[in-house]
């Protein structure tokens, strides 16, 4: 069996059953029941300005949503941030010049010999998680940093010092890990 569909012939000029005529609106909405609690509209569009009225007894007033204070967050200390920074650099996770802004003299350049070497890669895919931190305050402003790095069943030392500048942001000034440090170029 065919079935033929056939579409009503439209001659020029005449509307598609249905179709509004040029430049009008769709039907309004005809429920005249409103939400309850929202006044009636004008005709106008706008709401017209009455007086409140009276709540009932047997509704109680909604209380507004309150927040709970939160007790607040202990700050990180400088020593676990960059401890954190370090390692994802020595490991790889982050390139050197993300510290570009966190280190002073020749830290970076310590720092950009050690990563070359990628001291802290490792080959089974397991990343480096800083174990333990400890540190010493030799003066006011200046931190002497160590931190336990392990990796798998691998333990490496780390230590780093960090100093805190006039725009009382700490950084880093100096950086080892397990071994010698990069010999310099003396200025001569």
């Amino acid at each position: 069996m065919n079935k033929v569909m056939t579409r009503a012939q439209h001659t020029p000029g005449a509307r598609p059953p249905g179709a509004r005529p040029a430049g009008t609106r769709p039907p309004g909405r005809r429920d005249t029941r409103r939400p309850a609690g929202a006044p009636p509209r004008s005709p106008n569009g706008s709401t017209p300005r009455t007086t409140p009225r009276p709540e009932s007894p047997a509704a109680p007033a909604p209380t507004p949503h309150r927040h709970l204070p939160q007790p607040p967050r202990p700050q990180p200390r400088p020593t676990d941030l960059f401890a954190d920074l370090l390692v994802a650099v020595l490991s790889g996770q982050r390139p050197v010049h993300a510290m570009l802004r966190h280190t002073l003299g020749h830290a970076y350049d310590d720092l950009a010999h050690l990563a070359e070497r990628g001291p802290l890669r490792t080959t089974h895919g397991l990343r480096p998680v800083v174990r333990d931190i400890g540190y010493e305050m030799p003066r006011p402003g200046a931190i002497e940093a160590f931190a336990r790095i392990s990796a798998g069943d691998r333990l490496r030392a780390m230590a780093f010092r960090l100093e805190l500048g006039t725009d009382h942001r700490w950084r880093c000034t100096a950086v080892e890990l397990g071994g010698p440090r990069n010999p310099r170029p003396t200025d001569d």
